[in-house]
């Protein structure tokens, strides 16, 4: 199945809040699409600087801001566009087979990445022609 930018949606994600504050609940197959195996974040991302650049053969996530901003550019190799990520109770599924790019950090900006499978370099594709031969498959 060839995946596009039509395949990447934000997900809403459940709150629970009262005067004390907020809570977001995230569980396997309940408001995402695949069971969550790694979870990470990127921080301390420099002014300018920008993270991703890449896409994934087989791996999904959901990329959320916990906090601050920051842009996901999502390219399928046809069509592009760019999402704003700037609340934590809401995330950007990205399906496998889609390059994406995050930029325009905010200051103390706090990106948070559910995966769908362990680390594994072999599944990143790193290079753009490359990830483009690869949708003309």
């Amino acid at each position: 199945m060839k995946t596009t930018i039509h395949d990447c949606k934000l997900i809403d994600l459940p709150r629970k809040y009262d005067r004390r504050g907020s809570l977001t609940p995230i569980t396997n197959q309940d408001q995402i699409p695949f069971d969550i195996v790694r979870t990470y974040y990127l921080y301390d991302v420099p002014g300018g600087e920008s993270r991703g650049g890449h896409a994934h053969r087989e791996l999904q996530q959901l990329i959320m801001s916990v906090m601050g901003a920051f842009d996901v550019v999502l390219d399928d190799g046809t069509d592009k566009k760019t999402v704003r990520l700037e609340r934590a109770y809401y995330g950007l599924y990205v399906p496998r087979q889609i390059w994406r790019e995050l930029i325009n950090f905010s200051s103390g900006g706090i990106c948070l990445v559910l995966a769908s499978m362990p680390y594994d370099e072999a599944e990143y594709i790193r290079d753009y022609d490359t990830f483009i031969q690869e949708k003309q498959k």
